[in-house]
């Protein structure tokens, strides 16, 4: 059994079927992805492994537990935290006082925006926030205000919001969308880097196949709303229905 475990999840909208009868596991410390082209269910797929939409039908549970009907940080102190396909940072804000408001929502269990004064001048929390930019090699930008940030820096600074929230499970949407290729190459780097330093589990939905080759150890394969077929990234790629319905030209 997976850490992540989906079975026979259906979702509905009006009359379009958007998931029909999903089954996912996903292992522990493994990265698995998740591909399709547009409309084959992938993001609807996400928002209810997070909680953000309920199945009409099935179940999704994590290490056990249901994460059908749970508030947002509920999700996080279970041990999930999502990337989002833009970056979802402040950009009025310095890379620092990002980094400190998951800290101080990891510690007193809620994320408060407005108490950002109380906590700048904590020690321990700015000496938590300091060590993961240190991780992810941005610990001399600190001072620098994210809405002056290039994409891929934006992308890295939200990861690092994420890992130090200290998550068992790592949602990425779409990680590269919009980078350019060195941007896209770094950020594949910096997730073999968490991977290979932390007991971290991943899901990744993403179009680039060069990301999803590069990373993935177990690829699931959606066609229109429903698994067409999971398997290692060799046997995807020598699958012909898989090659000529889903990777054709863009394949890497």
């Amino acid at each position: 059994m997976g850490i992540l475990e989906v079975k026979g999840v259906n979702k509905r909208f009006g009359g379009l079927q958007a998931l029909g009868d999903v089954n996912l596991s996903v292992e522990e410390n493994t990265v698995h992805a998740i591909i399709g082209p547009n409309g084959a269910g992938k993001s609807t797929l996400l928002n209810c492994l997070v909680g953000k939409l309920i199945p009409d039908s099935g179940s999704v549970m994590f290490d056990g537990q249901s994460v059908l009907g749970r508030k947002p940080h509920e999700i996080n102190q279970m041990g999930i935290s999502r990337v989002f396909q833009t970056p979802e940072i402040f950009g009025d804000l310095t890379v620092l006082e990002n980094m400190m408001i998951p800290c101080f929502a990891k510690r007193d269990g809620a994320f408060r925006m407005h108490a950002i004064e109380q906590f700048s001048n904590e020690k321990a929390l700015i000496d938590k926030a300091m060590h993961m930019l240190e991780d992810v090699n941005m610990a001399d930008k600190k001072d620098m205000h994210s809405a002056s940030m290039s994409r891929g820096d934006k992308r890295r600074l939200e990861m690092a919001m994420c890992l130090v929230q200290e998550p068992r499970l790592l949602l990425l949407d779409e990680p590269t969308a919009g980078m350019a290729r060195a941007d896209t190459n770094n950020t594949i780097d910096l997730l073999k880097e968490i991977k290979e330093k932390r007991d971290i589990t991943m899901a990744i939905i993403e179009h680039d196949m060069h990301v999803v080759f590069s990373l993935s150890e177990r690829i699931t394969v959606l066609a229109q709303g429903t698994p067409l077929v999971e398997d290692t990234p060799e046997n995807i790629k020598g699958n012909p229905k898989v090659q000529e319905a889903y990777l054709g030209e863009s394949q890497h």
